[in-house]
């Protein structure tokens, strides 16, 4: 019987797509054995390519089954450039890539071997699965770094929205506010302009927040449920994995295996342990919603900052009112930065003070061009 009629387009492509994928890992990791002057990490290298050579043989094997003509593969131009990298420049770079490559091929791979309808790619997409989950385990080894990579998770934290939101919208308004200054004099001109300014800004600002915090959550759900496929479906990876993790902990070697042995028997344990351990995502403590709120909010009190004064002095008074204000809370919320860049309180203060500096400087002098060419 012709298979390929069982065989949508869609899905021809897809498996072209990865076998050309191992092509080139069997490629690169060839060069790389070859340029290593190491023995050990040669070997591994070198093992790693011929791993990813039966790789190819099991993707021409699946297409060929199917009767799907493909010609003889070779490396794309994007292995032959890191090739040429690696070569003449440095294999840092392409191990790093080669470690993320992998890592992108577990969840692919996993993502083929749950929604394929052909029996025969279910299982080649787990076996293959697995095997670049365990290259990933050699690419750390030789690139020095740990954990699984294919898992992605970033958390901002409602301390730093406050402070960027407020930074944002400080910086923001008081450019806004110094060029009408420069274009006009009427207090009523600089107040619409400034309150319009905050309104708007804060909007924008809590909307981004809103959708960062919701994107970040759908983040976390997705590597959740990749965490969960790999204790289903790779085992004994995931035991492997746990008891080095409980032997980084300085956990006897043979206690750590029993300790991930009883920990994998219980699917959910094992799950939590793995999101607190591997992942480092503990519990949520604010929604979306609420992070966008606050976000929002912290920048329209930013935003406000130069534009209170208005409400009551006038002329020169308000103006040098607003600017103090203005450039002592660029100080404050620069200083406080340096919870986060780690960076000493007086000099962030200080590179935050001549940053809102040069923003009313700029935005004055664009008020007075304008002023000068339309008034």
């Amino acid at each position: 019987m012709d298979k390929k009629k069982k065989v949508d387009k869609k899905t021809i492509k897809l498996w072209k797509h990865h076998l050309q994928d191992e092509v080139d890992a069997t490629f690169l990791y060839s060069v790389f054995a070859e340029l290593e002057n190491d023995p050990d990490r040669k070997e591994i290298l070198s093992e790693l390519s011929k791993v990813e050579s039966k790789h190819v043989d099991r993707w021409e094997e699946m297409l060929s089954t199917y009767a799907i003509k493909f010609k003889h593969i070779k490396p794309s131009l994007k292995a032959q450039f890191w090739s040429w990298y690696a070569r003449n420049v440095d294999k840092v770079l392409p191990l790093a890539r080669m470690l993320k490559e992998e890592a992108s091929e577990v969840k692919d791979y996993i993502a083929l071997h749950k929604s394929s309808t052909h029996s025969d790619a279910k299982e080649t997409a787990l076996i293959l699965a697995k095997d670049s989950a365990q290259h990933t385990e050699s690419l750390n080894q030789l690139t020095g770094t740990s954990d699984e990579p294919w898992h992605k998770t970033e958390s901002g934290g409602v301390l730093g929205n406050i402070i960027y939101g407020f930074n944002d919208g400080l910086t923001a308004n008081f450019g806004l506010v110094a060029g009408v200054i420069a274009a006009s004099e009427s207090v009523h001109t600089i107040l619409v302009a400034g309150i319009v300014g905050t309104v708007a800004d804060s909007l924008s600002m809590g909307a981004s927040g809103y959708l960062a915090a919701k994107s970040e959550q759908e983040v976390y759900d997705h590597e959740i449920q990749v965490e969960k496929d790999e204790i289903r479906l790779m085992p004994d990876i995931e035991e492997e994995e746990l008891a080095l993790i409980y032997a980084a902990r300085g956990v006897p070697k043979e206690h750590a295996q029993e300790l991930a042995k009883e920990v994998m028997s219980d699917p959910e344990r094992a799950l939590e342990e793995k999101i607190q351990a591997e992942l480092k995502i503990g519990k949520t403590h604010t929604t979306p919603l609420s992070e966008g709120w606050i976000t929002g909010l912290a920048t329209a009190i930013g935003a406000f900052i130069p534009v209170a004064p208005f409400l009551f002095a006038e002329g020169m008074i308000a103006i040098w009112i607003s600017f103090t204000l203005a450039m002592l809370s660029h100080f404050v919320v620069g200083s406080a930065r340096s919870l986060f860049t780690g960076r000493g309180i007086i000099r962030s203060g200080f590179d935050m003070f001549i940053v809102g500096l040069g923003v009313a400087g700029v935005g004055y002098l664009v008020g007075m061009l304008l002023d000068y060419l339309f008034f």
